[in-house]
């Protein structure tokens, strides 16, 4: 079997690369990595292709021989990109899947930026039967485009597809500073858009967790996901009959309450809760098909999710990279 992987050096295609050669179950699998900017290390099992989704000969190159995509490469917000590298790119792999006789799987990452996940207002836990309704920008839009587009290639053409939509992904102490008041904040919202700028300045001080509310003033909950388990996901979705032609919700059991989230790090941390108004909506993302259809469940909940945060030490040659804007 040959697996080719796009995205492979961002923080899930890394974390998928290491535990895919690592398992047994493909040790005799080779892995070829479509790579832009960056590269991933090669060696016996794993070759890598340098160019851009968007160019048909780079394409045609890197799918000879392939019999499964995990396709995970995006171009996040620049709006630039989104037609020419974004789509264009999935629907030159499409083209060549759907033509090959190797072929066999194609997997698509997708995110809950497809839904909307805190920006619009759902009576009902998220399942994948929800109607997507992306939110502002050009990432949320192609991650809704992909997914539609991949469906259609199996309607048109017969191609087993499989879509993973996870919401934020957490690894290491991005969970800790995703909360953090500080220039130091991994990802958003942007505190200084929900908190006047003399209360900001006390919580930049150090010892404070923000505890959101959404837009009808309860707590917020929040969908995330831990990077181990959206790998075993992935795995577990590699070769699966029972993933084809299937989307399947990739999160945690249930959203992040943040009401429990301050109570837990008073608690645990002796953080003072500062409860900040959003125009936020509480969502949850029903992660009960992939929990049937993969026999696969998530591990990490908020507690363990607090714990591994709190305790990870970033070493100097670690630095925290936010691979996209927002």
């Amino acid at each position: 079997m040959r697996l080719l992987l796009t995205g492979g050096t961002g923080k899930v295609g890394q974390a998928f690369l290491h535990a895919f050669l690592a398992d047994v179950r493909f040790a005799k699998w080779e892995v070829v990595a479509l790579c832009n900017n960056r590269s991933v290390e090669e060696g016996e099992r794993v070759s890598a292709v340098r160019g851009s989704m968007n160019d048909p000969a780079i394409v045609a190159e890197v799918m000879d021989g392939v019999t499964h995509v995990i396709h995970m490469a995006a171009v996040k917000e620049t709006p630039e990109l989104i037609f020419d590298v974004a789509l264009k790119g999935l629907y030159l792999l499409l083209e060549e899947f759907r033509r090959s006789h190797y072929a066999r799987q194609f997997i698509l990452l997708s995110g809950d930026c497809a839904v909307g996940h805190i920006f619009h207002d759902y009576d009902a836990p998220i399942t994948e039967a929800s109607e997507r309704r992306a939110y502002p920008g050009s990432y949320a839009l192609t991650k809704t485009l992909e997914e539609v587009m991949l469906e259609q290639f199996g309607h048109q053409y017969g191609v087993n597809w499989s879509t993973l939509r996870a919401p934020w992904i957490m690894e290491k102490d991005d969970f800790r500073f995703a909360l953090d008041f500080s220039d130091a904040q991994f990802g958003g919202p942007s505190w200084a858009e929900l908190i006047e700028e003399d209360r900001l300045q006390d919580c930049r001080k150090g010892g404070y967790v923000p505890v959101l509310r959404d837009v009808n003033g309860d707590y917020l909950k929040r969908n995330f996901v831990h990077i181990d388990d959206l790998v075993s996901a992935i795995l577990a979705t590699i070769d699966n009959p029972r993933a084809e032609g299937q989307l399947l919700n990739i999160s945690m059991d249930q959203p992040v309450d943040y009401g429990v989230l301050g109570e837990r790090l008073s608690a645990l941390n002796g953080l003072t809760p500062v409860e900040i108004d959003t125009p936020f909506y509480s969502n949850w993302l029903d992660n009960s098909k992939a929990r049937m259809l993969l026999g696969w469940s998530p591990e990490i909940g908020l507690e363990q999710m607090i714990e591994r945060a709190w305790q990870y030490k970033r070493a100097e040659n670690d630095p925290r990279i936010v691979w996209y804007p927002g």
